[in-house]
């Protein structure tokens, strides 16, 4: 069984981050929507058996940090666009402060 899973890691607390907003997009279209828990994580997969092709996740970063008391974050959606190919699964976490982040694909 194939599948799409992420996590969120707040590098400015050091801590997972819990309750971020995160969206899967398939074909400009919007397929899932779902949090974060307590570790960062989603509890189900974003996606399971996902067809091939485009995907988008977008995470709701701004939202998080004001939640967590930063008064003004630099970023508000970050979007993460990637190709799923035939056959395999897909971890992508996101690490992100409120003025920077990045990703990888994960295991």
């Amino acid at each position: 069984m194939e599948k799409l899973s992420t996590h969120v890691l707040d590098t400015a607390s050091g801590r997972p981050a819990a309750g971020v907003c995160v969206r899967v997009f398939r074909e400009g279209r919007m397929v899932m929507e779902t949090r974060t828990n307590a570790d960062g994580r989603c509890d189900a997969p974003l996606l399971v058996d996902p067809v091939p092709g485009p995907c988008r996740l977008v995470f709701s970063i701004g939202a998080y940090f004001r939640e967590t008391g930063v008064e003004s974050p630099f970023l508000e959606d970050v979007p993460i666009d990637f190709i799923i190919s035939t056959g395999q699964s897909y971890h992508v976490p996101l690490l992100v402060s409120p003025w920077s982040y990045s990703t990888y694909r994960g295991s």
